[in-house]
């Protein structure tokens, strides 16, 4: 009896941007498959990409996998990541080809005149956030839930969008958030959620091993030879390009260096367009006269990981950089991009959620040299204990993700 009613459990679809290389997203897929331990599991996005050459998984088109159930019932869990501001769109440019990336971006006039239609045609969801799905969308879903979801800009959303977002949300069997920004901007909505950290917070607990076994490779025993102190984890996205802002960041990094006698380790956090490149971090390494800097330009997730959990520090504008490191009791701080005023963002409204007042959130290019001192200041047993704390609830806000799948 017990067999069959194992068989027969609808198939639950893992759905998120992990269709996309960018790291964050991709370890909490993984992250969700060790939290839902003896499920048929599916991983959809909304193309089909296999990415399993970066430590990925194979992902499904949703709108394909969810029309080829027909009769049967499914369960759907939005996996976590920042998708609630997401719009079709910036999701078709991230998703592009590189060879397609300028024509996709010339389409917003298209987009902006019939923007659900739109997005029905290139992304074959029919919504202006098209990583937010309802049962309207897939009529077999017996249980659509979201976990750990993060929407800071949802103020910025125009209100027909941010209506659509809102009622998919009112539908939806459970929500959690992973910020209280994002918790007070839906309650002020009529949208009920449960705070819960992102995912990735559990990497440590739950592929520690993996990330080990990673940086015991050749290549990583060569990059802790060179750097004898340590070295910096650096990584900030392709938007920091500009020659005034690497000059800037160029010397702080030398700086911070020559200070503490640390190498300076350059990594992607992602290679998908509107992410991380190689380009932007070798401009920047000519500028510095820093001896111990490297790039590390390997684009898979465990090996991201092992560097990030190996450095002495982390520095870069990824909140999952940040979070890894967190994980791993590591000192933190993100950079903000010059050209945004505002300083609320995913990364510092996860950090005033969850971390100690008193660990760096996030600083301008031109204060990496004071961001980094006040990181690597902090005691370690305050960053073991976030660290502890941050997986420590995790754990016992699942259950209420989980218990909705049985």
């Amino acid at each position: 009896m017990t067999e069959a009613t194992n068989d027969t459990r609808p198939e639950t679809i893992v759905f998120g941007a992990f269709d996309r290389h960018n790291f964050g997203d991709m370890l909490i897929a993984h992250v969700l498959t060790k939290m839902l331990p003896n499920r048929p599991l599916r991983f959809a996005g909304l193309r089909e990409r296999d990415l399993r050459p970066y430590g990925g998984h194979f992902v499904e088109a949703i709108s394909t996998l969810a029309a080829s159930y027909g009769d049967q019932t499914i369960d759907i869990v939005h996996a976590g990541g920042e998708l609630l501001t997401c719009d079709a769109w910036e999701a078709a440019i991230m998703l592009a080809p590189a060879d397609q990336v300028e024509a996709m971006i010339n389409e917003y006039p298209a987009w902006a005149q019939k923007p659900a239609e739109w997005a029905q045609l290139h992304l074959g969801v029919h919504a202006r956030a098209p990583y937010v799905l309802s049962k309207a969308h897939c009529p077999a879903a017996r249980r659509i839930l979201f976990n750990a979801v993060g929407g800071v800009d949802l103020e910025q959303l125009d209100p027909i969008m941010f209506a659509e977002v809102a009622d998919a949300l009112r539908h939806a069997d459970h929500i959690s958030v992973r910020d209280a920004f994002t918790q007070r901007r839906l309650d002020i909505a009529g949208v009920a959620t449960r705070l819960l950290p992102d995912p990735a917070v559990m990497v440590a607990e739950l592929f520690g091993d993996v990330i080990r076994d990673r940086a015991a490779c050749e290549a990583f025993s060569a990059l802790r030879d060179a750097c004898p102190n340590g070295y910096l984890a650096v990584q900030f996205s392709a938007d920091f390009g500009d020659d005034r802002t690497l000059d800037e960041i160029a010397v702080q990094l030398d700086i911070v260096a020559a200070q503490h006698g640390l190498g300076v380790v350059f990594f992607c956090a992602g290679i998908a367009p509107w992410h991380d490149t190689v380009e932007i971090y070798e401009r920047t390494r000519q500028l510095m006269r820093t001896q111990s800097a490297y790039i590390m330009t390997s684009p898979h997730i465990w090996d991201i990981c092992a560097l990030i959990a190996n450095s002495r520090a982390y520095c870069g504008s990824s909140l999952h950089g940040r979070i890894v490191a967190a994980a791993f009791a590591l000192p933190r701080v993100n950079i903000r991009h010059p050209a945004r005023l505002t300083n609320q963002s995913k990364q510092t409204e996860f950090a005033s959620t969850w971390e100690d007042a008193d660990v760096p959130g996030e600083v301008s290019v031109n204060q990496i040299i004071r961001g980094v001192e006040n990181a690597l200041r902090l005691e370690q047993e305050k960053l073991q204990r976030i660290a502890s704390a941050l997986v420590s609830e995790y754990q016992a806000g699942f259950p209420a993700v989980a218990g909705r799948l049985r």
